[in-house]
């Protein structure tokens, strides 16, 4: 690293990071989707491992809240990060996250998080996958029936321009129910949420947005396209504050005319489709994968700003060579009041920071670490004392993808 300067990349250097992104994630941006993305990076943080002129490296931290357990919390979520190929394995990646560990302890945000396009990177980095995700396909060439009644007040179609103000406050109710998920702001809605060209399936069309209003309420957020099987209906979004309307949206994307099947590519792990429909043959899970990573940067931070179901006291051996400040012994205290204070007490349980960020959100119990050899306990029941104060009432799920 000694001849690379890490620097951030200024305005003047936007299209060097969507050069970069392209080459590392094998992309071709033309220059219509070169306008649709450069918001991502110009919105971020930018950090630049520079040889020279060369941009090698990239690292773009976007300031954002996360919803964890009981709180919303300063987080950088970090994307478009990538090494030009004839800089690898020269440290350039460690010195971005360092850098990116420095700005986020500056800023104080205590977390970070991203999705990871090469899971086994990430955990030497101390981040841990701390929720999952379902693919789910529904048929509904043929009537579909629910196990509750589904809530009888009308749905109605929202225009785009107008979903921050519509559905902000629904998804800002699932934020304090749900942890995973991000704070949204009109920006974020647009380009993020609903942008109307998905760079990922041009063929589809713009996003549509049906919504139940009130308290309780719902949306659904879906696109269509048509192929050789017949036209499909893909969800992009689902949030609902109870079975009933939940219920309701799917009964209104089950019954879109000329169409046959529901995509979903990303359902909570606790999704209730599954329970609602009285044929459960209709709904076919078809994959369950690893979704957002989490990283404690300030340990104590995050620890005390959670939410704990359960009150305990808990010593907690955590290694972590990445953040010195993070590393050694620290007495947890949960429930109304939590502290997290550094302590010479024997410890309940030897924990790597990766795994306690995979248990943070409440979505991996701990106990599976301890049988899995991940996790040391040295005091019997201790892991099922932090499983009892880490639940949470519904598993993570994150529906932003950054």
């Amino acid at each position: 690293m000694s001849d690379l300067e890490i620097r951030e990349v200024p305005e003047s250097g936007l299209g060097h990071v969507l050069d970069l992104a392209d080459l590392v994630f094998h992309h071709r941006t033309d220059d219509d989707d070169r306008e649709r993305t450069l918001w991502l990076p110009r919105r971020g943080e930018r950090i630049g491992a520079y040889d020279g002129d060369v941009l090698a490296g990239q690292l773009v931290a976007l300031p954002m809240r996360l919803a964890v357990p009981g709180a919303l919390l300063g987080c950088s979520a970090i994307t478009m990060v990538g090494v030009l190929p004839t800089h690898r394995r020269r440290g350039v990646l460690t010195a971005m996250i360092e850098r990116m560990h420095a700005d986020a302890v500056a800023a104080g945000r205590p977390v970070a998080a991203l999705w990871a396009s090469q899971a086994q990177i990430y955990g030497r980095y101390g981040f841990g996958q701390a929720d999952r995700a379902l693919t789910v396909e529904v048929d509904t060439s043929r009537p579909m029936a629910f196990k509750v009644e589904p809530d009888p007040r009308p749905l109605r179609l929202v225009e785009r321009d107008r979903a921050p103000e519509v559905l902000g406050p629904i998804h800002e109710r699932m934020l304090r129910r749900r942890p995973g998920g991000l704070v949204r702001d009109p920006e974020w809605w647009d380009k993020a949420i609903l942008p109307r060209v998905d760079e990922h399936d041009e063929g589809a069309t713009e996003p549509r947005i049906v919504v139940m209003d009130g308290e309780p309420g719902g949306y659904a957020v879906y696109r269509t396209k048509g192929d050789d099987a017949g036209a499909v209906v893909r969800l992009d979004e689902l949030t609902a504050d109870t079975a009933e309307v939940e219920a309701a949206l799917w009964r209104f994307l089950a019954s879109i005319d000329l169409t046959g099947r529901i995509q979903a590519g990303s359902r909570p792990v606790d999704d209730l489709l599954p329970l609602l429909a009285a044929d459960p043959d209709q709904v076919e899970l078809k994959g369950d994968r690893g979704a957002l990573w989490v990283r404690l940067i300030d340990l104590p931070a995050a620890l005390e700003a959670r939410g704990w179901a359960a009150g305990d006291s808990l010593v907690i051996e955590v290694s972590d060579t990445r953040l010195p400040a993070n590393d050694g012994r620290w007495r947890l205290t949960t429930g109304a009041a939590p502290r997290c204070e550094r302590t010479g007490d024997d410890p309940d349980l030897t924990v790597g920071v990766a795994e306690l960020g995979a248990v943070y959100l409440g979505g991996l119990d701990v106990r599976r670490l301890v049988r899995a050899g991940q996790v040391t306990e040295h005091t019997p029941g201790a892991a099922q004392r932090l499983h009892a104060a880490l639940e949470v009432p519904l598993a993570p799920h994150t529906d932003d993808n950054f």
